[in-house]
This record gives C-alpha cells, structure tokens and sequence, in this order.
C-alpha cells in the first residue's frame, strides 16, 4: 500500500481568500481512515472555511484536497463522499422527517423509494427517532432536529462526516443527545473531522487536536498533550481564555 493510500482526507497547502482577505493560508494535514480530528480555535481562524473547502461549497485558490486518495476537481468535488453536519439544521421543513432523509438518495443516487425508505428508517432508529418518521421539523426539539440532519448526512453512506458548530445553538440539556450519536459515530469507526467548543468530545473522543488561528495550524497534538501540555504559547492562550470544564459534564465516558 502507498503512503496516500493511507490516508482518508489530505489537505495539501491550501489557501483561500475572499477579495483581499486570506482566510486559510497554506493549511496541510492528513486524516487516516476512523480517525476523529477535533478542531479548534477562535472565532474567524478558518475552522468553518476548511470545512466548507472538504466538502466543496468553497473551492480553494490554491492547494489541493484529496479523499480516499482521489482529487476533489473544481467541476463537483466527490458527491457522496463527504458528508456535513451545520450549526443550523438546514432541513427542508415542508418535509417529513423520512423525506429529508430520502431525498438525496433517491435523487442524486437513484435509489428507488423502498430501499431509500428502508434505509432512512434504520437510521431513524439508530438517531433515537423511529417514533418520528412522519413528524416535520417544526414538530420536533432541537436536538431531534440535529439528529435527523446527522441522519440525512449518513444516507448517502459518506466516507467522511464533517461536523461545524452543531451542538453550539442547542440548549445545554439538548447537547448531551447529540454528542452521544457523535461519540457512537466515533466507535463505529467513521472517519470525523469536528470544529467544537465542547471540551470533553475534544478530550475524550478525538484522536487529534489541532488549534486553527488566523488560517493557519498553529499547534497539533494528542488530546493529552493538547490539553495538559501544549507546546506553543498562542495554544496556552486560546486554553486560558476557555471557561474551565469538567472532564466529563454529560457523563458520557470515554472512547476506548
């Protein structure tokens, strides 16, 4: 096997403007396959952008992005390959739950409706959500509503899942029903790439951590070594200015 191949997402020096302003400068890092790479960073460092770069709604101006060691082309990316997770839910609300997550598939894949509709009630199920199939999202809670948008993601049976912000608009009694599918995620193996202010998911389920300030990797370290002995003093600064957390607030565990 060559080096690429063992890799599931490589970033190789990539920069992105937006007129005069460069958001990510030179940024390169590899993921290996079930790999959960947390990142975090202050607000306007380039954490959303790179995401928005992986999955393709932004395209770089230089550098190149590769998943399961094929090229993301600047014609359409790699469809189904990535999938990604917004702070905001982005369901389409005259849909039921089951039709959210149907659509894609069944457009984009061609899967006929019953396989689809299979398919979408397993992963109903697996979110917490079978008694919800028919219910549109005004009807459901904002935790049920990420849940359902993780499992619309997990539809096309991506090869990556991306996740910016999702916990961030729910309120903290909400939070613990989605990090728990995350953490799920995480031991099923899938290859994760999340942009998180929740403490305990960087420290208890990422195998990395990388500090994203001003477009740039500043520091990237084990979650050990990120957070009880990191290297660079701008890492010491960004984790001074953090609200202390415990280790554990939803008593979720670790990933082992």
């Amino acid at each position: 096997m060559n080096e690429i191949a063992n890799y599931m997402v490589e970033v190789q020096g990539v920069t992105k403007r937006f007129g005069m302003l460069e958001v990510l400068r030179n940024v390169s890092l590899n993921v290996r396959p079930g790999e959960v790479l947390v990142i975090v960073g202050p607000s306007g460092g380039g954490k959303s952008t790179l995401l928005r770069c992986l999955c393709h709604l932004e395209i770089p101006d230089e550098g190149q992005i590769l998943v399961g060691g094929r090229r993301m082309d600047r014609s359409g990316g790699l469809p189904g390959q990535i999938g990604m997770v917004f702070q905001q839910f982005n369901l389409f609300p005259h849909l039921t739950a089951l039709d959210n997550i149907t659509l894609a598939p069944r457009l984009v894949r061609k899967i006929g409706r019953k396989a689809a509709e299979e398919r979408a009630r397993n992963l109903l199920e697996k979110m917490g959500l079978a008694e919800k199939a028919h219910a549109r999202p005004a009807q459901l809670s904002g935790g049920q509503q990420q849940r359902l948008a993780i499992a619309r993601s997990l539809a096309m049976d991506p090869k990556v899942m991306l996740f910016d912000e999702v916990t961030s608009a729910l309120d903290r009694e909400l939070v613990f029903e989605v990090l728990g599918v995350m953490r799920q995620l995480a031991i099923e193996g899938m290859t994760m790439l999340v942009v998180t202010h929740e403490l305990w998911f960087a420290k208890n389920v990422a195998d990395r951590v990388i500090l994203l300030a001003e477009g740039q990797i500043v520091e990237e370290a084990s979650p050990r070594e990120f957070f009880d002995a990191p290297q660079v003093e701008r890492t010491k600064r960004f984790l001074r200015e953090l609200i202390p957390a415990s280790d554990d607030p939803l008593g979720l565990g670790k990933v082992s």
